[in-house]
């Protein structure tokens, strides 16, 4: 029995050390970037950034930044509300911004 042990044990130890130089070797190595972005995804960040900058220009909230193609180039279409005047409903202004 003391064999068994002793033999579970060993082998248990040598799992355990396996595993910490496979999981340091795996840190050491460096993250491989994807080969393609996906243009959407930074699009659509970049289109919100626009949108923010928009916003912030017409004195509004952003309420919508989203991407749109309009004569085969890349747009940005941004919803900003702007306050009303005098307590009235805020003003829906829709602005179209090239995405360069």
């Amino acid at each position: 029995m003391n064999t068994l042990g002793s033999q579970f044990r060993t082998a248990t130890l040598a799992l355990c050390a396996a595993g910490l130089f496979a999981s340091s070797q795996a840190m050491a190595m460096p993250i491989a970037a994807p080969d393609q972005v996906s243009p959407i995804v930074l699009a659509a960040s970049d289109c919100y950034a626009i949108g923010q900058q928009v916003a912030e220009q017409n004195g509004g909230t952003l309420a919508k930044a989203s991407q749109s193609t309009r004569g085969g180039q890349p747009v940005c279409v941004i919803v900003v509300l702007v306050p009303g005047k005098d307590g009235q409903r805020p003003r829906r202004s829709e602005i179209v911004v090239p995405q360069n």
